[in-house]
């Protein structure tokens, strides 16, 4: 795999983001042909539905999940009110794994899902994407892992984004040491390097915990996750930032403003007595991934056209209220814009490679 695939990717993505938020904002055309809508209401009445169901993915603590959720319910229901629904209640549920979400999508039992674009992409023979989630740009980008271990912290921007890139972190251990003064000091890492770390990674559907990594082992190494000789599978970005912060293992990926978010927990609950920033650093950094969707099931049983037109422009509103963005601030969420499926064809790829690498 030549490295000039992967800066094409890089480009093909950043051609994808700009067309994807230029193509998408005429959506909202009004329904002015006859006096009732899909479901049959009469114009102006509203629509009642019972339950709206809403699922997240594991990516952090499942009880902080759903701390941060839960002030959704109402304002979901306040905003799609506004749009004509009448939704008398709104199941928020975190699931066990991100394949658990996507199953329920498929199956039709989760009507709305927060999902990553690698969970998206494998499911969307029952899920449909309505949002892109924005970021707040970072001040590093850099695919030279120096410069991101010279520019510490890592620290937000005003520019927001519609991509970010995941970071493989060496830790405090005696590997984790060797590599990063390696990497510092100028010098390439070697597929034995990395072969002698232990690794922490998420499942096989998350972007930034696998997909990407392995696509980073194959550019540099010709080799993928699964050849590793220590490898262990975490149910959350915060496992694998308990098992670095005890030396469990040397090595883990994570999205790339991870560190910002567990660096209280790093000095607190997780046992050390350094910074996380003085640590750890940055020994690889994978190509650009289109952002986190909103998406919903194609299978659901109230699910229209104009449903999702609604769940679109109330989870737009939301994102612009200091109440909402409290909320999706628990995925690094700032905004939404509309997508499209094609908006994750770059994706695709990544996967299809993913697959032709495990076959």
């Amino acid at each position: 795999m030549s490295k000039k695939w992967f800066k094409g990717l890089g480009i093909a993505l950043t051609s994808v983001l700009v067309l994807g938020a230029c193509g998408n904002g005429d959506d909202t055309a009004e329904d002015t042909d006859t006096g009732t809508d899909d479901n049959g209401a009469a114009e102006g009445e509203m629509i009642e539905i019972e339950e709206l169901s809403v699922g997240f993915v594991p990516s952090r603590d499942p009880e902080e999940i759903t701390i941060a959720t839960g002030p959704l319910e109402d304002l979901l229901k306040d905003e799609l009110a506004e749009h004509g629904y009448d939704v008398a209640e709104v199941d928020l549920s975190v699931g066990t794994s991100y394949e658990a979400v996507g199953e329920a999508m498929s199956a039709g039992t989760l009507d709305v899902g927060f999902l990553p674009g690698g969970t998206y992409v494998l499911y969307d023979d029952g899920a449909e994407v309505i949002l892109t989630s924005t970021r707040a740009g970072l001040n590093n980008d850099s695919e030279d892992p120096v410069d991101w271990n010279e520019n510490k912290p890592t620290e937000p921007t005003d520019e927001q984004v519609t991509y970010y890139r995941s970071l493989l972190i060496a830790g405090p251990s005696e590997t984790g040491r060797e590599l990063a003064e390696k990497v510092n000091n100028g010098e390439e890492l070697t597929w034995e390097d990395v072969n002698s770390a232990s690794w922490s990674v998420m499942n096989s559907s998350s972007s930034a915990g696998y997909i990407y990594p392995t696509i980073w082992l194959q550019e540099n190494f010709d080799q993928s996750l699964t050849d590793l000789n220590q490898i262990v599978q975490a149910d959350s970005y915060a496992t694998s930032f308990v098992r670095l912060a005890a030396e469990e293992v040397d090595l883990v990926v994570v999205y790339a403003d991870a560190r910002r978010d567990y660096a209280e927990l790093w000095e607190g609950d997780y046992g050390r007595d350094g910074d996380i920033w003085e640590e750890t650093d940055v020994v690889g950094v994978t190509p650009g991934i289109y952002n986190d969707t909103i998406s919903v099931s194609s299978t659901s049983e109230i699910m229209d056209d104009d449903l999702k037109e609604a769940l679109q422009q109330a989870f737009i509103n939301i994102a612009g209220t200091e109440e909402g963005r409290e909320v999706i601030d628990i995925y690094s969420h700032e905004g939404y814009e509309p997508a499209t499926s094609e908006d994750y064809n770059v994706e695709r790829e990544a996967q299809q490679i993913l697959r032709d690498l495990t076959d």
